[in-house]
């Protein structure tokens, strides 16, 4: 266990590093209004060139810019690890917030700003360990793919998915990867415990579209495409698809009951829902993987109060469970009804991989050799990852930005939430732990 009290350079560089990347706003609005992620990217190569690497800058579009490093391993025969991270982040009002969100302010041992979390933390981290891998001298066991990709938080379009569809080349050997979001610390009846993420539900964003019948306001009408429509959205919203927990999730439950002393049973609602809450602040992200589920975000229809419209728009937010696409685009069809029909703002597939194998045994070591005794338990997270477009090149992805936190933080909230930030102290570990990680995985 390294001594928590003596900072190392590079845990200094990853916490400047961090503060840094705040500051340069990289907001992502989804509609290709943002600032793009060109200066971000920038300030990245400028970082890896500055001790001696050759990463590759390129764009997909105007400003949405992508770097890519390939670092040789010691040993060429075994397949590459991609190691990734992306430097958009949602947008920010800054009025709502208690500190600037781009300001990457220091207070009270936590770093404060949009990207806190989600996820310019690791991108710092991942950026300190690879300066110091150049500076001191030492080599990856393996060939090493390390991206930070444009575009994460509006479904890769131009950063992944890109990147996959336009350069595969640059992930040539790669079998493996590692990415947001796990690895973190959560506090289970006074013990602590890693959440590792092995499995990640898939996600479609569906307009619906509604057709009727145009006319005035003041007749008769019944073909209306917003009753028609609301009448759908209020179905779907209404709707449960019923609870069903995949391997990850049972996997995790069954850790927590070891850690808790409690039974589970996994056909008990009240038992399955008390080892979610045993589960604190990270209670939001598991509670969310019990089952899939569709949220109505968006509504639009008509220009004129005295004007039915012949046509009417909405947007659902679907997160499926891993092989429940077909069945939940079925289900969808059948809640929306007739004279409803759908269409794809993104979709993207679910993952669930295996809790087992050197790199997670790889994973796990590291963060035991920084906090000895540590519990790693895997887990489902109910957003997404760029980890869904490497997939399409058969690359195993895995959740690993590892963190130290306090059990009282909420975590989970962070994410695109108010007031994001991050202790010092949890990027710090992340360094340490990460460096190990990377020299024997």
């Amino acid at each position: 266990m390294t001594d928590p009290t003596q900072v190392s350079a590079a845990e200094l560089d990853a916490v400047a590093i961090c503060r840094a990347l705040i500051r340069i706003d990289s907001s992502n609005y989804g509609d290709g209004t943002g600032p793009g992620e060109r200066e971000a990217a920038e300030y990245v190569m400028g970082l890896l060139t500055e001790v001696g690497y050759d990463p590759e800058y390129f764009e997909s579009a105007d400003r949405r810019g992508n770097v890519v490093l390939r670092i040789p391993g010691t040993d060429p025969t075994r397949p590459a690890l991609v190691v990734h991270g992306h430097t958009d982040v949602v947008p920010a009002q800054a009025a709502d917030w208690k500190m600037d969100p781009f300001g990457g302010e220091e207070m009270d041992g936590m770093i404060w700003g949009r990207g806190a979390v989600d996820m310019k933390d690791m991108d710092a981290m991942i950026l300190a360990v690879l300066r110091d891998m150049r500076r001191s001298g030492w080599q990856p066991p393996r060939d090493l793919v390390v991206a930070f990709f444009a575009d994460e938080e509006a479904g890769g379009t131009y950063g992944a998915r890109y990147a996959v569809d336009h350069r595969p080349e640059l992930f040539e050997g790669a079998t493996e990867a590692i990415s947001e979001v796990g690895g973190y610390s959560v506090e289970v009846n006074g013990r602590r415990a890693y959440l590792l993420q092995t499995a990640e539900k898939g996600l479609a964003w569906l307009k619906l579209i509604a057709d009727g019948t145009a006319g005035h306001g003041s007749q008769l009408n019944t073909d209306n495409a917003v009753t028609r429509l609301a009448g759908a959205v209020a179905r779907i919203g209404a709707h449960s698809f019923g609870r069903s927990l995949t391997p990850t999730v049972h996997a995790l439950l069954d850790g927590v009951a070891e850690l808790t002393g409690t039974s589970f049973d996994p056909q008990d609602a009240g038992s399955v829902d008390a080892l979610v809450a045993a589960l604190g602040p990270a209670s939001k992200f598991v509670g969310a993987t019990l089952a899939t589920n569709a949220n109505p975000t968006q509504l639009g229809a008509g220009y004129k109060a005295n004007v039915i419209p012949g046509s009417a728009e909405a947007v659902i937010d679907v997160r499926f469970l891993p092989g429940q696409e077909e069945a939940t685009m079925a289900t969808l069809a059948e809640l929306a009804g007739p004279g409803v029909r759908f269409e794809d703002v993104q979709r993207n597939i679910a993952l669930e991989v295996p809790f087992t194998g050197d790199l997670v045994d790889a994973m796990v070591a590291a963060l035991d050799t920084e906090d000895p005794g540590a519990v790693v338990l895997p887990y489902m997270l109910s957003g997404g990852t760029d980890n869904k477009s490497l997939a399409r090149l058969g690359i195993t992805g895995y959740g690993f930005a590892p963190l130290l936190l306090p059990p009282e933080l909420d975590f989970a909230g962070m994410f695109h939430g108010v007031d994001e930030r991050v202790p010092v102290s949890s990027v710090q570990f992340g360094v340490r732990v990460l460096s190990r990680f990377l020299r024997t995985c």
